[in-house]
């Protein structure tokens, strides 16, 4: 056996060691529950805000979201979102909480490079992956839809 396999077969040894141990089921059943609780209190505020007779479904539908939003925010400020994320998993990167959580958090970690060389900077890196993706798979779909209105009539 070379040097190199044997470092190779020692590293790999200390990694299984040093690596923490997962059972799929018990990790499947944290993220469900995480998500699921997360959808449930969305739900409870688009819900309690539908009650007020000036709100319309679609704007109790985007206040909910802006509130996910602001409470994910704050959860990852004071360090809680993490905590959440350890035990919950996938459950806890529901798209529009966890996107917020990736771009409080860099925000917060590069802070120190300055406003805009730091902040801003990381939060438009973590941002604009995302945007471009949702531009460029949007308009493909809104162009596969129209094509399909042009050749089989209306949809």
């Amino acid at each position: 056996m070379t040097d190199n396999a044997r470092r190779n077969a020692a590293y790999a040894a200390y990694v299984e060691k040093i690596s923490p141990s997962s059972k799929a089921s018990t990790s499947l059943i944290k993220a469900f529950i995480a998500g699921g609780i997360t959808c449930v209190i969305g739900e409870l505020i688009r819900d309690l805000l539908g009650l007020i007779p000036s709100v319309t479904d679609e704007q109790a539908a985007v206040y909910a979201s802006i509130a996910l939003v602001t409470v994910a925010i704050l959860l990852t400020g004071i360090g809680v979102y993490d905590v959440i994320a350890r035990q919950g998993g996938a459950g806890s990167f529901l798209p529009i909480t966890g996107f917020a959580n990736a771009m409080s958090s860099a925000a917060m970690e590069f802070r120190a490079e300055g406003l805009i060389m730091g902040t801003a900077v990381k939060m438009f890196n973590v941002v604009g992956p995302v945007v471009v993706n949702g531009i460029v798979w949007s308009s493909a779909a809104g162009i596969i839809r129209y094509l399909f209105a042009l050749i089989w009539g209306a949809l």
